[in-house]
């Protein structure tokens, strides 16, 4: 995230996309007490970590990138994968070392692991203070309180309604280039493999109007990039009948038309040409041409879909509850390729050696990915996760060797398929967005293309957020490079 957090690498040597890890940055407005949040997982995370800033803001408290000067530690946990949790478990074992020596800490765990493992951490290992779950975060300030008063506190009610609208985040980095905007909350697919469900609960959806406010307010501070956030963003669904529920204590702007994920697009999109839009994540059983059309219909709205495809075989993915069949995520993929070129983007999850998965059925997501070509993917094995529908139904009987050697498999197929895709690009002119100093060296800049490539040109001053156009000369299988056109 690149607000109120910043990036900290983590490399995990069997999967091919580590756990995303982030941390506050330094703010003193001369606030009383420190707040360090370190952040896990999902983008849906790091912007719930510019809630939590803006809400603990309110009550008195600075952010810090030295968690030995907080006040108050927050984990903000994911559970989707078993790594994420034993890094989690690792943090606090350090932190509890710490707060020996400082014992008025507050150590708390935010998010899905909160949810999942509340009593466990609470009661019966007794390494945190505070146990918050994704849509009690209002309740902080008093449970933080509740905690310097000796008093452990725990919140993990999981409401229907809940959306955050009215919570302005906290936007901490100074290149104030991109920001996230929520849109909704929680998810109702049942994915078997999946603990979202019951760690963000049911889905619902955040008043447009909000949405559109929150980008204008955005683009008038000088960001030149949004990315709207759902778990599944093609089910965004707001209706007259819940904008009557929100207008009942608010003052908001009637909505007289039910308004799906493409009036929404639409609507963010009109706020200024110059505001890039972007959007995660699709689902493929919901994704309409109807959305497609309007990317296509505007310009910035950046052409590029992460679609997840978790397998490339039908019956695997009944297994997993994704309630679509190959053939008809490759009809998705079709309407992409024919509505908006080959040139957007796709990108996509795979899992390997999901339960019963035979070598024939491997083979078919290595062809899938021939057929689709994706120009990145975030791949991992299958691990079992405690509460999911696959854990009670099915035995995780694919051997961990076996797991790994499909996984290189997908990671050695992508790489070379990725690789294809970019030099599609060379010689081509995109139009990039400036993002800062490569971390390679102060005398190159990167940048994104629609298709949200990373794109390294030549440091010739260009100040992050402006936009330029560039013609491809190079390329890696993660990257293009390439100059300036004049």
């Amino acid at each position: 995230m690149e607000n109120i957090i910043k990036d900290i690498d983590i490399i995990a040597p069997d999967q091919a996309q580590a756990c995303d890890f982030k941390t506050t940055v330094e703010e003193d407005t001369g606030k009383s007490k420190k707040l360090y949040i370190e952040s896990y997982g999902c983008q849906m995370n790091f912007s719930d970590s510019e809630i939590v800033a803006s809400i603990m803001k309110d009550n008195g408290f600075d952010t810090t990138s030295d968690y030995e000067q907080a006040d108050v530690i927050f984990l903000n946990t994911c559970s989707i994968r078993e790594k994420a949790e034993l890094t989690v478990r690792k943090r606090l074992s350090q932190f509890n070392a710490i707060k020996k020596h400082k014992p008025e800490m507050t150590i708390g765990v935010l998010g899905c692991m909160a949810e999942r493992l509340k009593d466990k951490l609470l009661e019966e290992e007794k390494i945190v203070d505070v146990v918050v779950g994704p849509d009690a975060y209002r309740d902080l300030p008093n449970l933080v309180s509740s905690a310097e008063d000796g008093q452990k506190g725990v919140n993990t009610f999981l409401s229907r309604e809940e959306t955050y609208a009215d919570i302005a985040p906290v936007r901490l980095n100074s290149n104030g280039i991109s920001a996230f905007i929520s849109i909704m909350r929680g998810c109702d697919n049942m994915c078997s493999f999946c603990v979202v469900p019951f760690t963000r609960g049911r889905e619902r959806s955040r008043d447009p109007h909000s949405i559109v406010k929150e980008a204008q307010d955005l683009f008038e501070k000088g960001y030149k990039e949004v990315t709207l956030l759902g778990q599944n963003v093609d089910s965004y669904k707001w209706s007259p009948e819940e904008n009557n529920k929100a207008r009942l204590n608010k003052k908001e702007e009637e909505v007289s038309t039910v308004v799906n994920f493409a009036n929404l697009l639409e609507m963010v999109a009109k706020v200024s040409p110059q505001l890039r839009v972007r959007f995660s994540t699709s689902h493929p059983k919901d994704i309409t041409d109807e959305v497609l059309y309007t990317m296509k219909a505007y310009d910035n709205i950046c052409k590029y879909i992460h679609l997840p495809v978790q397998s490339g075989n039908s019956r695997v993915l009944e297994l997993m509850n994704r309630t679509y069949d190959r053939e008809w995520y490759l009809n998705r993929v079709q309407a992409i390729r024919e509505i908006l070129g080959e040139e957007c983007g796709i990108s996509s999850d795979m899992i390997a050696g999901f339960c019963t998965e035979t070598e024939e059925e491997h083979q078919d997501t290595l062809t899938i990915m021939d057929i689709v070509k994706y120009d990145f993917s975030y791949m991992f094995y299958y691990s079992e996760r405690p509460g999911t529908l696959a854990a009670k139904k099915f035995e995780d009987d694919i051997p961990l060797e076996t797991k790994k050697r499909r996984l290189a498999e997908i990671i050695e197929k992508q790489a070379a398929i990725s690789l294809e895709r970019n030099k599609m690009d060379i010689g081509k002119v995109q139009e990039i967005l400036v993002e800062g100093t490569s971390k390679r060296s102060e005398e190159q800049l990167k940048g994104r293309n629609s298709a949200n490539k990373v794109v390294i040109i030549p440091n010739t001053g260009i100040q992050p957020g402006t936009y330029v156009k560039v013609k491809i000369t190079d390329c890696s299988s993660a990257t293009l490079f390439g100059e300036l056109v004049s």
